[in-house]
Formats: structure tokens, C-alpha cells, sequence
């Protein structure tokens, strides 16, 4: 199993949403099966789940104290891919989080202000060891700000190609338990996603090459 985390020392950076995505979008791709982890006290992921009726990508919520033992028990249970939404802090446990992951996803709006708070995690991810990308998220099409953010981001680390939009489908697909794959299949936004998973997917095989893992069944509500 590899484990995939979204990390941002910055609040509203839009980590649940593109673990959201992310995680159906590797359904869609044949990459799992699938298993979001919530390790955010404020459990949005788990409340976005839980309205969900599609009941892939499964749902696992982990106590911090014992997160190595559920990512473990995951594994045993044939999962073949864990994304994790972390909480937007750092601490003794987005430290934990991390060391457990094969790659960090770090989003980053395009503002001085996510820049600057970007650093603090760039700076966790590499003294831990772990392979770390950029996605721009919230951008604005044609905006100056989002080729320089892309610049700045470029001098850390690998920047995914394709910027997420500033687009409301985005939360709107949300708010009814949904992606915006599932709410508008083929449109913009799922193209957007499809791209950013061929990304993810792509660094995921260079960092830990992928084992072909057996169908499982989940039941909802269940977690590890």
C-alpha cells in the first residue's frame, strides 16, 4: 500500500477537498482500492464521507497513538492506496503523519501570505526525508500570480503542471458527498483532477513502485 499525504502548516490551503478528490479519482484510475484517513481533529473528510452514498473510496479514521498500527492494518486488509487529510498545524503529529508517508502533497494558493506558510512545511517534510510536491490550488486563470508562485514553488520542489481553478463546482460537488467527477464528468474541473492524480500517480511509481493488491469489500461507517 502507499500512502499519500496533504499537508499544509496554512489553514483553508483546501487539503480535505483534494484528498476528496484525489482519492475518487484514483478509484476511477483502477489504483486502488482506496482508503481516505482522517487524522484532522475537525473531521471534515469524515462529514464529507459520511454524506457520500457511493461507498468507494473507503473511510478510516486513526487516533494519532496509533496511526503506524492502522496504516498497518490498512495494508493487511489489501488496500492499495491511503490518502490522508492532516491537520493544518505543525505538530508532534503532522510530524507522525508524514514519517509514515511515501509522498507529501503540499497545496499552496497563489498569495504571498501561503508562500510564506508553506516554508515551515517544506522544511518538516525535508528534514523527515520524504519525497514532497506542489499543487497550486485556488488559482485565477491568466493571473501573474499564479506563474510566480509557480516559480517560487519550483526552486523546493517538483510543482504539479496542471493548477487547480478557483471554481465553485469544487465545493459545490462537496456539499453533496460528491467530486466534481462524480457531479460533472468530462468537465473542466474533472479534467483539472484527472490531471493532477496522472501527476501524483506518475511520482508515486519513480518513489515506491506500485504491487497489485486483491479486490476488497468495505462496509460503510467501518474504520480500521
Amino acid at each position: 500500500m502507499r500512502v499519500i499525504t496533504f499537508a499544509c502548516q496554512k489553514g483553508a490551503a483546501g487539503k480535505t477537498t483534494l484528498v476528496g478528490h484525489v482519492g475518487v479519482q484514483a478509484e476511477i484510475a483502477s489504483a486502488g482500492p482506496v482508503v481516505l484517513l482522517d487524522t484532522d481533529q475537525q473531521g471534515a473528510l469524515a462529514e464529507w464521507w459520511n454524506s457520500r452514498q457511493p461507498e468507494q473510496p473507503a473511510f478510516a479514521h486513526a487516533v494519532i497513538d496509533q496511526l503506524a498500527e492502522t496504516v498497518g492494518q490498512l495494508r493487511e486488509m489489501g488496500f492499495g492506496l491511503c490518502v490522508i487529510d492532516s491537520a493544518s498545524a505543525i505538530s508532534p503529529t503532522i510530524e507522525q503523519v508524514i514519517a509514515i508517508s511515501d509522498l507529501v502533497v503540499i497545496p499552496c494558493r497563489p498569495s504571498p501570505h501561503d508562500l510564506r506558510a508553506a516554508t515551515k512545511t517544506i522544511d518538516l517534510v525535508d528534514r523527515l526525508g520524504k519525497q514532497k510536491v506542489f499543487v497550486l490550488n485556488g488559482a485565477t486563470e491568466g493571473d501573474r500570480l499564479t506563474d510566480e508562485a509557480r516559480a517560487v514553488l519550483s526552486e523546493a520542489g517538483p510543482v504539479c503542471p496542471v493548477a487547480i481553478y478557483n471554481h465553485p463546482d469544487y465545493a459545490d460537488s462537496m456539499f453533496d458527498g460528491l467530486t466534481v467527477m462524480e457531479a460533472a464528468p468530462g468537465g473542466e474541473c474533472a479534467r483539472e483532477i484527472e490531471a493532477l492524480w496522472n501527476f501524483l500517480s506518475g511520482v508515486l511509481d519513480q518513489t515506491t513502485p506500485r504491487v497489485a493488491d486483491a479486490p476488497i469489500t468495505t462496509q460503510r461507517g467501518a474504520s480500521a
